[in-house]
């Protein structure tokens, strides 16, 4: 007997060891992406971004006031440099806070934009078919009518299409069926919501990036360009320098503040003039909450004050006339005042300067020697100077505020008390070396500031969709109504099984519950007008041949 083997099967060749490289590193890429663009990631970049916020708002700021930041660095020597290498004096021009921002947009954007081409099928696909057990819906009940399944659909979709649903009607399996649904613009509105949210981001961030601000104080009759070297503080966004600045000048012609009884500010108006560099200017009236407005560009009042003047006499009969400069509020109530006038230019030497440091008070009353203020209106203003002679240093390099002294110059003996006097209008104080100072009253002067946002346009009207949006997330319900329709046992008729389905909204039962109440209306009274009309045709009730 011969055994013959078995015939041999073709060796297979042995599966990969392992995906390739580049197989492995896209799944990975894919897994990160849809984890970067989950929602519940945005929410947690969007709470990132506001707790990183919080440093901005509680430590100076370098774009706000570089001035704070130094005097931070003089007050924290230990902790100050520290926290400049975290960049929490920048904060919101720091890399981290950047990172933080671009994440929340490619979050957002790749969140919402395939929800909404998802959502965009959605409104062009029909309502689903029914279910085919519609007792298993969370509401379902069972109509029962004379009318025929045809003419019990008829009556049905009739009622639902004037409750603004769309109806859809289908044969199945020899059964009449109708979907209905409404409600689909909450899903509209909830995209609405999230698209505009990454609009306004993303005005705010145009915003900072090509705007500008800055403030300035402007006595009547003088007048300011837009400039960063006019302007008292100022911030640029990072693609602003110097020649994008539109080319306006504004000039302060008059001020006028009212009162109300209890001396509270009740309005502040500024006549100005407005226009180009070297140009007349056209003259309007702005006011605190009625800013000038000129090609995207606003001017704003935002606060007055006074501006002492005096002249000052030296004894070789040099006459400097009505010098002046703003004295800063220090009680809004009152609007007592102090500054300082500081006069450079009296002599040849460096150390021959006078300064001028004072207390002003609108409406003035002296009690034991000391100078108040009684009323914020200019009804009898007084101011209370002392006198310094010596060097201002001006010319040190160091920054110094225009509006007080350097305390250090003091301090250092630089600058020495040659006198001091309280003076009424037209009242004069004469130093130990025959330098005259009188007092010659006061003017007002406005606090202005210049404010550019290209992105003003763009955040409201993207605030305007965000509430849009949220109210449609908010009042808008998803409802789907499916009804299949059978001819009832026994004596005809149709019974009509009806589901509901009903999201977002915790009330379903009851509406569900009116609705086939309505339905149960509408199916009865349909009835009864086919019953009290005779079939054409038949014979009356009470007998005899048709007519």
């Amino acid at each position: 007997m011969t055994i013959t083997a078995p015939p041999r099967e073709a060796a297979t060749p042995p599966p990969p060891a392992g995906p390739p490289a580049a197989r492995r590193l896209g799944g990975l890429l894919l897994r990160q992406w849809r984890r970067l663009t989950a929602m519940r990631t945005a929410i947690v970049l969007l709470f990132l971004l506001a707790l990183a916020a919080i440093p901005g708002s509680l430590l100076p700021q370098r774009s706000l006031s570089q001035s704070a930041v130094s005097r931070y660095f003089a007050d924290n020597p230990t902790l100050a440099p520290l926290l400049d290498r975290l960049y929490l004096f920048d904060v919101f021009s720091s890399p981290w806070f950047a990172a933080v921002y671009l994440l929340l947009f490619v979050s957002l954007i790749g969140c919402v934009l395939p929800r909404a081409l998802e959502h965009a099928r959605a409104l062009r696909t029909p309502p689903p078919p029914a279910p085919r057990r519609l007792t298993q819906l969370p509401d379902s009940t069972r109509l029962a009518t004379t009318l025929p399944p045809a003419a019990a659909l008829d009556a049905v979709e009739e009622e639902l299409r004037v409750r603004r649903y769309r109806v859809v009607r289908r044969d199945r399996e020899g059964s009449a069926e109708l979907s209905a649904e409404k409600g689909v613009l909450k899903e509209t509105g909830n995209l609405v919501f999230h698209l505009a949210l990454v609009a306004l981001l993303l005005g705010l961030a145009g915003g900072k990036l090509w705007g500008y601000e800055g403030s300035i104080l402007v006595p009547e009759g003088q007048r300011f360009c837009n400039s960063f070297q006019q302007y008292d503080t100022h911030s640029a966004g990072a693609m602003v320098d110097s020649g994008d600045l539109t080319p306006l000048c504004v000039g302060l012609e008059d001020f006028r503040a009212t009162y109300e009884e209890d001396l509270t500010a009740a309005s502040f108006t500024a006549d100005i003039t407005h226009g180009g560099p070297g140009e007349e200017g056209e003259s309007t009236t702005i006011g605190v909450n009625d800013p000038l407005r000129v090609d995207g560009d606003r001017v704003y009042v935002t606060g007055h004050g006074f501006v002492p003047r005096f002249t000052v006499t030296l004894p070789d009969g040099t006459t400097f006339d009505d010098v002046s400069a703003p004295f800063l509020p220090t009680e809004q109530s009152t609007m007592a005042s102090e500054g300082a006038l500081k006069l450079p230019d009296l002599g040849a030497g460096a150390e021959d300067q006078l300064a001028l440091q004072g207390f002003l008070a609108p409406t003035g009353l002296v009690q034991g020697g000391i100078l108040t203020s009684i009323d914020p209106r200019p009804l009898a203003p007084q101011v209370a100077l002392v006198a310094y002679r010596g060097y201002l240093g001006l010319d040190s390099g160091l920054p110094q505020s225009v509006y007080s002294l350097d305390a250090s110059q003091i301090e250092r003996d630089r600058l020495t008390e040659v006198g001091r006097a309280n003076l009424s209008a037209g009242e004069t104080m004469t130093l130990p070396d025959g330098t005259t100072v009188t007092f010659n009253g006061v003017s007002e002067f406005a606090a202005m500031q210049f404010s550019h946002d290209p992105g003003q346009l763009w955040v409201l009207g993207a605030a305007v969709a965000v509430l849009a949006g949220l109210l449609g997330m908010l009042l808008l319900r998803r409802e789907r109504v499916f009804l299949r329709a059978a001819p009832a046992p026994g004596d005809g008729g149709t019974v009509l099984d009806v589901g509901a389905l009903t999201r977002g909204s915790g009330d379903g039962a009851p509406r569900f519950a009116a609705l086939t109440d309505d339905l149960r209306a509408v199916l009865a009274t349909r009835a009864d007008s086919r019953t009290t009309r005779a079939p054409s045709g038949a014979a009356p009730e009470t007998g005899g041949a048709p007519a």
